[in-house]
């Protein structure tokens, strides 16, 4: 058999994965600040060969079921990152850091 070499994705890909995964579950919002604008999840990712660990900083809508929703951000984080980079996900740790309203409806007249 050939070797054709070694793959190696940085972290750095795998962080941008574990947001997008966090950004794009239902429930999730992004925190809006006046000089830094929009910021979504922000993720911070450890691990070595093929298995990572990621924990996750988001802010969710309020009224949501907090529960239910980190474990969908859990689960949508782990299959994203294992089916794009093939890596064993150990744990996903979820710091919920902000509860926010949803922005008011215009108002048509």
């Amino acid at each position: 058999m050939e070797l054709r070499g070694v793959l190696r994705i940085d972290p750095a890909v795998v962080r941008k994965i574990a947001e997008r995964a966090a950004d794009t579950t239902d429930g999730t919002t992004r925190v809006t600040r006046a000089l830094t604008g929009a910021r979504g999840a922000s993720a911070t990712v450890t691990g070595a060969g093929g298995s990572v660990s990621v924990r996750v900083d988001l802010a969710l809508r309020y009224p949501a079921p907090v529960r239910d929703v980190v474990a969908r951000v859990r689960d949508r984080v782990t299959a994203e990152v294992e089916r794009l980079t093939s890596y064993r996900v150990v744990g996903v740790d979820v710091v919920v850091s902000a509860l926010l309203p949803e922005p008011p409806r215009a108002r048509v007249e």
